[in-house]
Formats: C-alpha cells, sequence, structure tokens
C-alpha cells in the first residue's frame, strides 16, 4: 500500500511541476509562448494551435491532479481492520444523600433456643 501512495504522489508532483510551466509559458494578453513560436501577427496558423494545445494541456494537467488526488484518497483512506480499543469512560457514583431522619427498621426480637429441661 505503501508503494501505491509513493507512486501517486511522485505522479501529482510531476503533474503539479508540469502545470507551473505551462501556466507560466502563457501570458494572459495574448503573448507568451504562443507569440514566441507564432510570430508577432495572431493571425498566422501557429499562433492558433499554440493557444489551443496550451489551453488543452492546462485543462488536461488539472483533471490529472484531481483524479490522482482522489484515487489516492480512496486507496489510501480505508479504516484499519485493527482499530484501537477504546477504553469505557467510568461514571462516578452519585454521592450519597443524607437522610434527616433514620428510616423506621422492624427487628423481631432474637429467639433464644430453649434450653433442655434437666
Amino acid at each position: 500500500m505503501d508503494t501505491i501512495f509513493i507512486l501517486l504522489m511522485v505522479l501529482i508532483m510531476i503533474a503539479s511541476i508540469l502545470l507551473v510551466i505551462i501556466v507560466m509559458a502563457q501570458n494572459p494578453k495574448g503573448g507568451g509562448l504562443s507569440s514566441t513560436f507564432g510570430g508577432a501577427s495572431p493571425a498566422q496558423f501557429g499562433v492558433q494551435r499554440t493557444n489551443d494545445f496550451m489551453e488543452k494541456a492546462t485543462w488536461t494537467l488539472g483533471a490529472v491532479i484531481i483524479v490522482l488526488i482522489l484515487i489516492s484518497v480512496v486507496i489510501t483512506g480505508k479504516p484499519t481492520t485493527t482499530a484501537p480499543a477504546q477504553q469505557p469512560v467510568k461514571k462516578e457514583a452519585p454521592a450519597p444523600t443524607k437522610q434527616s431522619a433514620p428510616a423506621a427498621t422492624t427487628t423481631a426480637p432474637a429467639q433464644v433456643p430453649a434450653a433442655p429441661a434437666k
């Protein structure tokens, strides 16, 4: 189970680094990597294809990261079969209440066995 978790974490890190690189290569004003490869004119054929590739790569890597994280949570998030036993909480006995008058008790007189006559 540990090797699967490590593999998933490495894949998540690689996808995250690639996502950062792709996002940093884009320019919100339309420049960035697409203008470097396509030239200054946005009407050229290569510029539009580079923008499409960068956008698709961004969405794909984002989805891959989310899927890998969900898989890692499902695989490694299962509870263990040997859960630690919990000690029951001891309840304290309530304090005895004082009675103002002792309870009336009925006692029968003790019977002494009769001694045999001599």
